[in-house]
C-alpha cells in the first residue's frame, strides 16, 4: 500500500519534534525517526489497527503518540493526523473531527 501524509499530520509531527527538541537536543530527531518508523509499518499493516473516532489508530511503540489514518480501497493509507495521547480523548476527538471531511 502507498501512504500519504496529510499536511495536518505533517504539521503534528513539526510539533512534536519542537516539543522533544527542547527537552533535550536530539530528541526531536528520536522522535520523528521513530514516528516515520512506525508510519513506515503500514505500507503492510494498514488497516489492521483498532478504530477510534472513526480512524484506524497506530500507536507509536517508543511515544505517546497514536497515527490516526484510513484505508483507501485497499490501496493507499492516508494519515490524518498524528495526536499526544496525554491529552483528553474530548480533545483528541475534537481535533479529529476538524480533518477536511471529519470522521465516517
Amino acid at each position: 500500500m502507498r501512504v500519504k501524509i496529510q499536511p495536518a499530520a505533517l504539521a503534528d509531527l513539526q510539533k512534536g519534534w519542537r516539543f522533544y527538541e527542547r527537552q533535550q537536543e536530539g530528541w526531536g530527531d528520536y522522535f520523528q525517526e521513530s514516528l516515520f518508523v512506525d508510519i513506515d509499518s503500514l505500507v503492510t499493516l494498514g488497516g489492521v489497527h483498532r478504530t477510534f473516532f472513526g480512524y484506524h489508530r497506530l500507536l507509536s511503540k517508543k511515544f505517546p503518540f497514536a497515527v490516526y489514518y484510513r484505508v483507501e480501497g485497499g490501496e493507499a493509507v492516508t494519515i490524518w493526523r498524528v495526536l499526544d495521547l496525554r491529552r483528553h480523548p474530548r480533545a483528541i476527538e475534537k481535533e479529529l473531527s476538524q480533518g477536511e471531511d471529519g470522521p465516517r
